[in-house]
């Protein structure tokens, strides 16, 4: 498994008060595919908090992805809804949790929040 994802597992219970704002509760497995086998990590959410192990166990929703294409998702060269409309990832279950869970990919290098944009035009203009 990609250092990268085994960071971002571990950073995700410090960043879910920021995340995870809503009403969104359940727990979702992620299955990620290593060629080799499968690497399961259990993710359970609930307003402003995350657990997370490398159990399987009873969830609400799963969802089935390559390593690699994991990967590229928590360093914002792909995008999770993409990837799922592209059949190059599988989910089954609640969709509210997957929603929720993509909050916490970064988004695309040179990704501009449009509202800021609009902020700095009007500050131009006057």
């Amino acid at each position: 498994m990609g250092a990268a994802t085994e960071r971002f597992f571990e950073a995700l219970p410090a960043r879910a008060p920021e995340v995870l704002r809503g009403l969104v509760s359940g727990t979702l497995q992620i299955d990620l595919d290593t060629g080799d086998g499968t690497d399961h990590w259990l993710v359970r959410m609930r307003p402003g908090a995350v657990e997370v192990s490398r159990n399987r166990g009873p969830a609400d929703a799963i969802w089935y992805s390559s390593e690699d294409l994991f990967d590229r998702l928590v360093s914002g060269q792909a995008q999770g809804v993409s990837a799922v409309l592209r059949n190059e990832s599988t989910f089954s279950g609640n969709v509210v949790l997957f929603l929720a869970f993509r909050r916490f990919f970064p988004d695309p290098p040179g990704t501009r929040d449009p509202r800021e944009v609009a902020r700095r035009q009007t500050g131009r203009l006057t």
